[in-house]
This record gives C-alpha cells, sequence and structure tokens, in this order.
C-alpha cells in the first residue's frame, strides 16, 4: 500500500514541476485520450517516449513511478487473463474448455500496456503537482460553466482532497492492518467468505480515522474562516510562460506521430 503514487506530491523546482498546473491538466487529459484512440503497438512508441523524457525533466526516477503500479497487479493481470481467454481467434493453446487465441494474446498486451502507460503517465500530474496548485489550476479551467451554475471552486477543492486522501487513507490502512494482525488477525488465509469477514475489523476502524480527518480538515478550514471560491483572492495568480507553449506543442507532435504511425506501418 505504501507503493500508490497517485496523489503524493514530491516537492521540486525542475522544468515540469514549474509548469502552469493548467498545462499539465490538459497535457494529461490529451495523453489519456491518445492512449485510447490508439489501436496499434507501434502507436504506443511515442507515449512511451514521453513518459520517459517527461520522468527525466521532472527528476523523479521511472522506477519509482512503476513501483506505483504493484498495488494494482491484480488488476492488471486480470485484465490480461480476461482478455486472453475470451477472445476467439486462432487457437494457440487449449487449457480445458478454454482456448489461448492469438488474438486473445495480442488483444491483452495490449490492454496491459494501455493500462500501465495510463496509470505512469497520469501519475506524474500529481507527483508534480502540489495540491493548492492543482486545485488552482482545475478551478481555471472549470470557470467558464460557473456562468451555467456549475460550482467551479467546490469540485475542484474535493477533487483535490479526494486525490490527496488517497495516500493518507493507504498509510492508515497499512497501520491498522499492523495492529489487528499483531493482535491475532489474519487475512491471508480461508475461503472467500472468510476473508471478507476477516476485514470488518479493519473497515470500521479505517472508516471512522477517515472521518475523523475530514471533520479534522473541516474544523480548519472554518478556523482560517474558509467561504468557498466566492470573492477569494489568490497571493500567486496563474501565467502561462513559454515552457508551456513548448510543452504543448511537444504534445501535439506526439499526437500527430502517434496517429500517423497506424498510416506509415
Amino acid at each position: 500500500m505504501r507503493e500508490i503514487t497517485i496523489g503524493q506530491y514530491i516537492p521540486g523546482n525542475s522544468v515540469i514541476h514549474r509548469l502552469d498546473p493548467r498545462t499539465k491538466i490538459l497535457i494529461t487529459f490529451a495523453f489519456m485520450v491518445l492512449l485510447f484512440v490508439i489501436d496499434d503497438f507501434t502507436g504506443y512508441a511515442f507515449p512511451a517516449v514521453f513518459i520517459i523524457v517527461a520522468s527525466l525533466l521532472s527528476g523523479i526516477s521511472l522506477k519509482y513511478m512503476i513501483r506505483g503500479l504493484r498495488p494494482l497487479v491484480v488488476i492488471i493481470l486480470l485484465t490480461f487473463v480476461l482478455n486472453l481467454f475470451m477472445i476467439k481467434g486462432r487457437v494457440i493453446y487449449e487449457v480445458g474448455p478454454l482456448d489461448i487465441t492469438y488474438e486473445g494474446l495480442h488483444q491483452g498486451v495490449f490492454m496491459v500496456l494501455r493500462l500501465v502507460m495510463l496509470i505512469v503517465g497520469t501519475s506524474l500530474l500529481t507527483l508534480t503537482t502540489s495540491p493548492i496548485t492543482l486545485t488552482d489550476g482545475i478551478e481555471s479551467l472549470l470557470k467558464p460553466f460557473s456562468r451555467v451554475g456549475v460550482p467551479a471552486h467546490e469540485l475542484a477543492m474535493m477533487m483535490t482532497i479526494a486525490l490527496r486522501f488517497i495516500p493518507t487513507l493507504m498509510e492508515e490502512t497499512d497501520k491498522i492492518m499492523k495492529a489487528q494482525m499483531a493482535r491475532g488477525a489474519d487475512f491471508s488465509s480461508g475461503n472467500i467468505v472468510k476473508r471478507a469477514k476477516s476485514l470488518v475489523p479493519l473497515l470500521v476502524p479505517l472508516f471512522i480515522s477517515a472521518f475523523r480527518r475530514a471533520d479534522d480538515l473541516a474544523m480548519a478550514m472554518e478556523s482560517r474562516c474558509y467561504r468557498g471560491g466566492e470573492n477569494r483572492t489568490r497571493m500567486k495568480q496563474l501565467r502561462m510562460t513559454y515552457a508551456d507553449l513548448v510543452a504543448f506543442i511537444a504534445t501535439g507532435l506526439l499526437a500527430a506521430g502517434s496517429l500517423a504511425s497506424r498510416f506509415i506501418w
């Protein structure tokens, strides 16, 4: 659980850290859309290069970001297995009533690569953007929708708090699990029903701790006279620079290269 990188922030002064948060949010969104548009392996070469270059520029090792995939190994393997056995085609090997097909193997590897790049690429956003800056960026992007009644500031605040609560709750879960195991609790043996019942001593204190932390956060915000985003000013105004323009151009070239690869190859 300590390996989860989504929601964590690593302070730094790199080129990626200094980019405008709106730039990083838009590029991350474009990166996600691009991954779902790509339909062949050659197209993945450009997102892979993008992740490696962004990792080098941010000063955050690629190994650290990949390590964040460990808690999601079950989901990744399940995605691979479902595609491996559920897609019909040319049979490679038979496992009882199930058939492993070439098309299933191809699609399974393809989906695993998409999922890995999606997680690693999007984790760069939270790793290089502080919670306050991320909130300001989301609010700025949602501000045009406030004219039709969308609470931009409140939505941005809730999304940022939710992201920041992920590593906090994971750390709390780890502490509670170790405390329960020291008292004799067993979370790894027995059938599914027994394992589900063993999670009750874990989930109850976890929810209580989450509600307590949320209440403490609400009291801290009220004590600082927080009243929402109306008439609220900021000490640091968001301004885009030439580095943001270069980042947009590089992302555009990346998207063009990925989409053009299907015609070249």
